[in-house]
């Protein structure tokens, strides 16, 4: 059943594309209603509009808290027209039905996301009339048409347009949607609230909105379909805030990819640049320029970057991407808080990939990413603190004979940094800097020193070598001394750690144990 629209509640905190949508309405001959804001708003497009406090004779007061809360309201949009109890009432009372109503609450959200926000402030977003005004029209919406965000205004205005009214199957998808939105606003309210008072801890109920940004082009393989969605809340740079410039439909392993690379290349302060394939760095380096830097980690591990993913922390620029126009280089996607116009220009025409190159613009990388780290388990989920932000390298100690000199030190650092985003268990061979070979996922640890070494042939004499968890046997220490490895940096805390230093004293190495691990699953 199609319900004419002659009328509407229009009363909104974000008035983005109101007043195009407002004079449309108008256009089609509805009559609107609305509340001091969006009213003075209306009218200062020269839209009519009349004023609800002088339909129900009851002013605002409180200072904005109470509007719309009144019979006069409410009962304009409850009534069920195809019941004549009901359509008596409301003429026995002077209300007039509302078929449309127009609702977006307040920026609860958006506030609290912000620093230094008092619960008093964040209180005062705390919307009453709205929510109740939206779960009103959507229990109704056999009768009435709630319109919750600016999306939904050009198919609606469409149906307006075209039939005076708004069909059964729309109303059904926007009550669907209205209600979808009052439970992720009292998410939000419910979870701030809880996070206020967990002191630091976990909240005895997990709510998570995530909203779908997108269906990918498929999942892990082929035959799976995937989506992306997005935290609603969540802030900083972001592979699902990121904006893409040029290339296909990402797919469920580019995200992860892409992921993984801005997470590495966003803890180092110099120019970096990060070289992921299947989730984990086959490259990465720092250097002065990021030319340099992508050149430094293409080095890594030229065979396994073939068709990997690429991160920066710094505008791509001409220079960087003259370096990735080599021959014989393939990338699939790369990932920057910006590219220079002809940059973007010859990662696109320049390179025998062209067009097919995803490239992902996110912004600023200074905002602190996500606080928190989920993972699905079957029936449920696994919540911990994330691993970022950098250890503290004054709990750091040298615990073997021979000190690290600063050249060393700057790589044991970069190591450091770097093994953390490896799968464990984990071992980084790196030297200047830059990623020499790496170890990772294996079921035993000396296995992954004997990967690194490998991948790293004879440039791994004279790298240092990180782990991300202690040595339970002193074999790997052997192991990388043959290879000429210079330095070792681990968390220690094995029972064996006496071995490992005495076989590192024998072999003249310098060791640092951190006194953190840093396992990646």
């Amino acid at each position: 059943m199609n319900i004419p629209i002659r009328r509407a509640i229009i009363s909104v905190s974000d008035k983005l594309g109101l007043n195009d949508f407002a004079r449309g309405l108008s256009d089609c001959g509805v009559e609107i209603y609305s509340t001091g804001g969006t009213r003075r708003h209306l009218e200062k497009a020269g839209l009519s509009v009349l004023d609800i406090s002088a339909y129900t004779g009851f002013p605002e007061m409180m200072d904005g808290r109470l509007k719309t809360l009144h019979p006069k309201i409410f009962g304009g949009i409850l009534c069920r027209h195809d019941r004549a109890d009901d359509m008596q009432s409301i003429s026995e009372h002077g209300i007039v039905p509302f078929p449309l109503v127009v609702v977006n609450l307040y920026p609860f959200e958006a506030t609290i996301s912000r620093s230094n926000i008092t619960v008093e402030e964040a209180i005062e977003q705390i919307d009453i009339g709205g929510p109740s005004l939206v779960r009103a029209a959507a229990k109704n919406h056999a009768f009435v048409a709630i319109v919750t965000n600016a999306e939904q205004y050009s198919s609606v205005l469409l149906e307006i347009g075209e039939t005076g009214g708004v069909s059964a199957e729309l109303r059904r998808r926007l009550a669907a949607e209205a209600f979808s939105r009052t439970a992720s606003y009292d998410r939000a309210i419910a979870d701030y609230f809880a996070d206020e008072l967990k002191d630091g801890g976990f909240a005895p109920m997990l709510n998570l909105t995530l909203r779908r940004k997108a269906e990918l082009r498929y999942g892990e393989n082929p035959h799976q379909r995937a989506a992306v969605y997005r935290e609603v809340g969540a802030r900083g740079a972001s592979l699902v805030t990121a904006r893409q410039l040029n290339g296909k439909e990402l797919s469920y392993n580019n995200l992860l990819d892409l992921d993984s690379a801005l997470a590495i290349v966003r803890l180092f302060p110099r120019p970096a640049a990060a070289v992921i394939k299947h989730n984990n760095p086959c490259g990465a380096a720092t250097a002065d320029t990021l030319a340099a830097a992508v050149s430094k980690a293409m080095a890594g591990d030229p065979v396994s970057a073939y068709g990997s993913v690429l991160g920066f922390n710094r505008t791509v620029d001409v220079e960087t991407a003259e370096a990735l126009s080599a021959p014989g280089l393939f990338v699939e996607a790369i990932v920057a808080p910006d590219y220079e116009a002809a940059a973007v220009g010859i990662l696109t025409t320049k390179p025998k990939w062209k067009k097919n190159v995803r490239l992902m613009q996110v912004g600023r990388l200074d905002e602190v990413p996500s606080q928190r780290h989920y993972r699905y388990i079957d029936g449920g989920m696994l919540v911990q603190q994330a691993d970022v932000g950098a250890d503290t390298e004054s709990e750091w100690q040298v615990v073997t004979e021979t000190q690290p000199s600063d050249e060393l030190l700057a790589d044991l650092r970069f190591g450091w940094t770097i093994v953390r985003h490896v799968k464990s268990n984990a071992i980084v061979l790196a030297k200047d800097e830059a990623v020499c070979g790496v170890g990772a996922g294996q079921m035993s640890r000396v296995d992954s020193v004997e990967i690194a070494i490998h991948k790293a042939g004879d440039r791994a004499a004279s790298c240092i070598l990180a782990s991300d968890a202690f040595f339970p046997f002193p074999d790997s220490i052997h192991h990388a001394a043959d290879a000429g490895v210079a330095a070792v940096i681990q968390p220690g805390g094995s029972i064996r750690d006496a071995e490992v230093i005495a076989a590192c004293n024998e072999r003249h190495l310098p060791m640092i144990f951190t006194g953190r691990r840093h396992f990646k699953h």
